[in-house]
C-alpha cells in the first residue's frame, strides 16, 4: 500500500490573515512540501495540471523534475495530466525524460480535467473529450511500446516512421493511472489496458465512487487481467488534524468556508460526513481512513490533499509531521493486516522492470490492436450507455 499527498495547486487567500501567496511562493513551497513528504516516510507526491488562475501548476514535469533532483525515494506523479488537450507525443517524451532523470520513480494520472474552458485554449472542443481521451491514449501507448510508429487518427496530424525520444527507461514505460470523478468511460479505458484506476473521491459521496470502482474491477476481469479484486485502485482523500479534535475543527473552519474548491456549499460537518475529508484528531483520521477498504475493497494507493484552501506552509508541514508520527505507522500496519496474498502490491518501476525481464512480452499487440481507438472506443460507448 502506497501513501502520499497530492496538490491541486491552488493559490488561495489565507482567510485568517487576508494574505494571498504569490505564484513564486507557492512553487517554492510545493518543493518544500514534497521533500518533507519524503522525509516523513510517504511513498508518493503528485501535482495537478491547470492552465488558469487561481492555480499555478501548468507544467507538472518541470515541477517534478526540480523535485526529483532534491529527493531520492519518493515516487513522483501527477494528480492529473490532461490527456485531452496535451499532445500525446509531448506526454510520451516529457515523462520518459522525467523517468530517466528520476531513475524510474515516475508515474502519472491521466484525466480529462474539470474545466471545459481549457479545450479551446489548446485548439480542442470539449464535446470531443471522450473521443480525445480514447484516441490520444491509444497513441501514447504505442509511442512508449513501439520504437517506430506509423499512425493516423482524427485529432492530430499523422505520424510516419516516428520514434519518440528518449525511449522509456530500461524499456519500461511509466505506469499509468486513469483518473475520474464522474466518467465511466475512463474506468473502461483503464480496465481495457490493465492500467490503474484512480478515484479522486474528495467531492462526492462514497456511493458514487463505489459504482465507478466496481465497474472498473468488473471490466478489468472481463479483459483478462486478473480477478476483480486484483485490479489496481487508487483513492484520494483529505485531512486536517491536530492532537485535539476540537482544535482541528476550530482552526480549519475558516479555511474550509473560504476554499474555492468546496467552500460556500455544504457545512464542514456535512462535508466530512459525506466525503473522505477528516477534520479532527489522528485517531479519528485513522478510524475514517480504514473504512475506505470496507467500501472499496483492498486497494494500492492512498493520496491525501493537504496543502490547499490558503493554509500557510508552516501549517502544512505541521500536518505532515503529525501524520507521519501518529497516523502513517498505524495505517501501514492496519492496511497490511488481513490483506490477501492474491492482492497485488502497488506498481513500482523496480517491480515492473523485474516482471518485464521475467516475461519479455510487453503487451504491444494489445496497444497495436487499438491504434485508431476503435476497440476501446467501442467499449467506452457501451460503458457510457
Amino acid at each position: 500500500m502506497q501513501f502520499g499527498i497530492f496538490s491541486v495547486g491552488d493559490i488561495t487567500m489565507d482567510p485568517t490573515t487576508g494574505r494571498i501567496p504569490t505564484e513564486h511562493e507557492r512553487l517554492k513551497a510545493i518543493t518544500t512540501i514534497a521533500k518533507h513528504a519524503e522525509d516523513i516516510g510517504m511513498d508518493v507526491f503528485a501535482t495537478g495540471e491547470h492552465h488558469n488562475p487561481p492555480f499555478y501548476p501548468s507544467s507538472p514535469t518541470a515541477i517534478l523534475g526540480y523535485i526529483a533532483a532534491q529527493t531520492e525515494k519518493i515516487i513522483l506523479s501527477t494528480a492529473t495530466t490532461l490527456i485531452t488537450t496535451n499532445d500525446p507525443v509531448k506526454i510520451a517524451e516529457d515523462f520518459a525524460t522525467l523517468q530517466h532523470l528520476a531513475e524510474g520513480r515516475v508515474d502519472l494520472v491521466l484525466g480529462r480535467g474539470n474545466m471545459g474552458a481549457v479545450y479551446p485554449w489548446f485548439g480542442k472542443n470539449n464535446q470531443d473529450s471522450v473521443e480525445l481521451t480514447v484516441e490520444n491514449y491509444a497513441l501514447l501507448r504505442r509511442l512508449w511500446d513501439e520504437e517506430v510508429v506509423n499512425w493516423e487518427g482524427k485529432f492530430r496530424t499523422p505520424l510516419r516512421g516516428f520514434t519518440a525520444t528518449p525511449r522509456p527507461l530500461d524499456g519500461v514505460a511509466p505506469f499509468v493511472w486513469h483518473g475520474a470523478i464522474r466518467t465511466p468511460q475512463v474506468a473502461e479505458i483503464a480496465a481495457y489496458y490493465g492500467d490503474g484506476f484512480f478515484a479522486n473521491n474528495i467531492f462526492w459521496p462514497k456511493e458514487h465512487y463505489i459504482q465507478l470502482i466496481n465497474l472498473y474491477r468488473e471490466r478489468y476481469a472481463h479483459y483478462g487481467h486478473g480477478t476483480p479484486e486484483q485490479a489496481i485502485v487508487g483513492l484520494g482523500g483529505q485531512f486536517f488534524i491536530r492532537k485535539n479534535s476540537q482544535d482541528a475543527v476550530n482552526e480549519f473552519r475558516p479555511y474550509f468556508n473560504n476554499a474555492p474548491v468546496y467552500g460556500h456549499g455544504p457545512s464542514m460537518e456535512d462535508f466530512t460526513s459525506q466525503t473522505p475529508l477528516t477534520v479532527g484528531s489522528p485517531a479519528e483520521m485513522i478510524e475514517k481512513t480504514l473504512t475506505f477498504r470496507d467500501y472499496f475493497g483492498d486497494y494500492q494507493r492512498q493520496l491525501f490533499l493537504v496543502d490547499h484552501a490558503g493554509l500557510p506552509l508552516k501549517t502544512v508541514l505541521e500536518q505532515l509531521d503529525l501524520f507521519g508520527s501518529e497516523v502513517l505507522p498505524t495505517l501501514r500496519k492496519e492496511f497490511a493486516a488481513n490483506r490477501p496474498a492474491t492482492i497485488p502490491d502497488a506498481p513500482t518501476f523496480a517491480a515492473r522492470k523485474a516482471a518485464k525481464a521475467a516475461k519479455p512480452a510487453s503487451g504491444v499487440e494489445q496497444a497495436t490492436a487499438v491504434e485508431d481507438g476503435s476497440a476501446a472506443g467501442s467499449a467506452t460507448k457501451g460503458a457510457g450507455a
